[in-house]
């Protein structure tokens, strides 16, 4: 498809419960590999997603716990980032072994019931492009909402497109801050 067709989207809106620790897990259905060995490179992590192994991908939100409003959008192509909407834009490649993911708020015991489905991946299992975006103020735990995007896409180097927060300053770049 070229970039001059009309891209296919389907858009998911979820409330998403996070136990604890200010994460929420993109997960593949069939198979994720926590713990599968990655380090805390650089392709590996991008302030504000870590990549945790093949089908795993772990997003940092403000809120320790408690309900997030999120936002995910898969297309069959780029959709081009929302730079005017949100205050930091990041993104990294992933690995789907099934093409069929799940997005889950952290919790201490797994609730099939608090995992929410994501429409299928288009080109099924292989790499594609997560762009995260974070529009709020991370500082005071503020935040409006998170959108997600998820299109299919060769292996490229994490890129940062947007950074307005502290916050995420710090995550990039944590030697280059003191402590108060």
């Amino acid at each position: 498809m070229s970039r001059d067709e009309a891209s296919v989207v389907h858009t998911k809106r979820m409330e998403v419960e996070v136990e604890d620790c200010g994460s929420v897990y993109l997960l593949d259905r069939e198979d994720y590999g926590a713990g599968a060995g990655l380090d805390d490179s650089p392709t590996h992590s991008i302030g504000l997603i870590k990549v945790e192994g093949s089908g795993l991908a772990c997003l940092n939100i403000a809120a320790q716990c408690g309900v997030v409003d999120f936002t995910v959008a898969i297309a069959d192509q780029d959709p081009g980032a929302h730079l005017d909407g949100y205050e930091d834009i990041v993104e990294i490649s992933f690995e789907s072994p099934s093409g069929e993911l799940l997005l889950a708020g952290w919790h201490m015991d797994w609730d099939d019931e608090k995992a929410h489905s994501l429409p299928p991946l288009p080109a099924g299992p292989g790499t594609y492009r997560l762009r995260y975006h974070t529009q709020g103020d991370m500082e005071s735990w503020s935040i409006d909402g998170y959108y997600l995007q998820i299109w299919p896409a060769p292996q490229h180097d994490p890129a940062v497109l947007k950074t307005t927060s502290q916050f995420l300053q710090y995550l990039l770049n944590p030697k280059a801050w003191k402590s108060q």
